[in-house]
């Protein structure tokens, strides 16, 4: 294994749980039959059992071993910054995506957007519209605008495929940090659209601001979930005294 091994078998095991190899309440094998499938010792499977546990996916209890906790919702995370297409894949789901919009706009006919980005009124933006679809049904609403002087040369392909990929590897900006907010929202006509004739016709509907290492404000997203499929997931563990 070219990384340490226990980071490697945490991988791996998380990867089995998000997936759902091993269910809510089952338990993980022991650390012995770890110990002897990875061909390592059991300090490494308790460093990888230890990582598992502050994440949230197992409790470990005495006597008993390795149980999972972790309830297999769709949970997109908000404290940290991802792109789509790194999400879904530790989901282990494949989403598609499609392309609604793609137009560039200047800040002057988005003034929520303007204000957020502290723009001038002639500042022009990229308009995204993306739909995210799981078993031929729309999830999620995501609504983003790009500064056009920070994201030159948007096109539909790379939109569908990851926006951070061609920001961070193509253009080689670094991507750093963002402010969320989120609230839960009745359907407008874009989401009676969209996602159909849904009840409770509500939305959790997450808003953020995202820099670069440098401090500028490039993007300003609009996500918008399905409120019955949606669930805020921080996971909290106390810390003895």
């Amino acid at each position: 294994m070219g990384q340490q091994k226990f980071i490697t078998i945490y991988e791996a095991l998380k990867a089995d749980i998000l997936q759902g190899h091993y269910g809510y309440r089952e338990q993980l094998p022991s650390e012995p039959s770890l110990a002897n499938t990875y061909d390592v010792s059991r300090e490494t499977v308790r460093k990888a059992l230890n990582m598992l546990s502050n994440d949230g996916k197992i409790q470990k209890i005495k006597g008993k071993g390795s149980v999972v906790i972790y309830q297999g919702m769709t949970e997109f995370p908000l404290t940290d910054l991802r792109s789509f297409k790194e999400v879904q894949a530790e989901l282990g789901r494949t989403y598609d995506t499609e392309v609604k919009v793609l137009e560039i706009v200047k800040a002057f006919d988005v003034p929520t957007v303007k204000h957020a980005l502290d723009l001038s009124a002639e500042q022009q933006l990229w308009h995204v519209v993306r739909l995210r679809h799981y078993e031929h049904k729309t999830k999620i609403i995501d609504e983003d605008y790009f500064l056009t002087e920070i994201v030159p040369n948007l096109t539909e392909a790379i939109s569908r495929d990851s926006i951070y990929d061609y920001i961070e590897h193509d253009l080689g900006r670094k991507i750093s940090y963002s402010n969320k907010t989120i609230t839960f929202e009745p359907f407008s006509e874009q989401e009676y659209q969209y996602f159909g004739e849904i009840n409770p016709p509500y939305t959790a509907t997450v808003r953020g601001v995202v820099y670069l290492e440098n401090t500028t404000k490039f993007q300003y997203n609009i996500s918008k979930h399905l409120a019955t499929e949606f669930q805020f997931n921080d996971f909290s563990r106390r810390r003895p005294e």
